[in-house]
């Protein structure tokens, strides 16, 4: 309420005045965290770490392409091969090179069941690195 207008003393006019105390009990209460919080976000261990010089490997490793055509038919590389013989090969591979990688690629009309048994063989033979190999599609 206004205690001075300049209005005739016959006429009451509202007054606008702005409530400040939300505003004041918000500003606190963010104060009063950010009191709390900042000494924890400065707050370090200082740790002197080892230095090391080393060259990265510049092999990759090698990669076991693996493909599934509609008619439930297994490639590895361009080789098909039958489903019994699957699980040697991937033995094989794991046993010239311990992180081998496989690239799995079926396809559309591929039974659930052939990419199934196809990764069973391989976790069965040490593959632990299996990748699925897909096409963009258009969204």
């Amino acid at each position: 309420m206004a205690m001075g207008s300049f209005n005739s003393p016959g006429s009451q006019m509202p007054t606008a005045e702005i409530n400040m105390t939300p505003l004041v009990d918000v500003m606190l209460v963010l104060l009063i965290i950010f009191i709390i919080t900042a000494p924890l976000m400065t707050h370090s261990v200082k740790v002197e770490l080892p230095r090391a010089a080393s060259v990265p490997t510049p092999e990759k490793p090698m990669t076991l392409q693996v493909a599934i055509d509609a008619d439930n038919r297994i490639h590895v590389g361009s080789e098909a091969v039958g489903r019994d013989a699957l699980e040697n090969r991937f033995r094989a591979a794991v046993d010239r090179d311990a992180n081998v990688e496989m690239h799995l690629k079926a396809d559309r009309n591929t039974r659930y069941e052939a990419v199934a048994e196809t990764m069973s063989a391989a976790r069965r033979a040490g593959l632990t690195k299996i990748g699925f190999v897909t096409q963009p599609g258009n969204s």
